[in-house]
Order: structure tokens, then sequence, then C-alpha cells
């Protein structure tokens, strides 16, 4: 087991994925999980994101058909500009 990390910086964002329902349907929850990391990118100033496995069963709930409409998510950063 890795030791806890230490957080610079950590906010919460509710993240809009309304815009991954414009994709076909086979694509959608994909398109989902690009549209959090550049979310993430933008707005926490990070070079790498990382999607904990919690976010990514919470995307993936549903199938890749009918990804949520928006997810409510704990961002931290790290010193290395790991988000």
């Amino acid at each position: 087991m890795s030791e806890p990390e230490e957080f610079v910086e950590e906010r919460v964002y509710t993240v809009p994925l309304r815009r991954a329902w414009v994709a076909p349907r086979g694509k959608r929850t994909p398109k989902a999980v690009r549209i959090l990391r550049e979310f993430v990118m933008r707005h926490m100033k990070a070079e790498e994101v990382k999607i904990t496995e919690e976010v990514n069963k919470a995307l993936w709930r549903r199938g890749i058909q009918k990804p949520p409409r928006k997810i409510r998510i704990r961002v931290g950063k790290d010193k290395d500009g790991v988000a």
C-alpha cells in the first residue's frame, strides 16, 4: 500500500457532462471521461489527471450509452501538478 498523498490544493466541483449526450450512443461514456479530464485540467491547471476507480465506476454505472448528466467530484492536486 502506498502512503496517503499530500495535496497542495483540494476542491469540490460539479462537472456538467451534457455535451457527452450529443455524441453517438455507443461513444457517450468515453466522451464523458474526456470531458471530465478536460474540465479538471482547465480548472485545476494540472498537467496530468488521474481518475479514481470510484469516479470511473460512477461514470460507467449505466453503461456506454447512458452516462450521468452531471457528476460531483472532489479534486486534489499535489505538488507535481497531478490532479
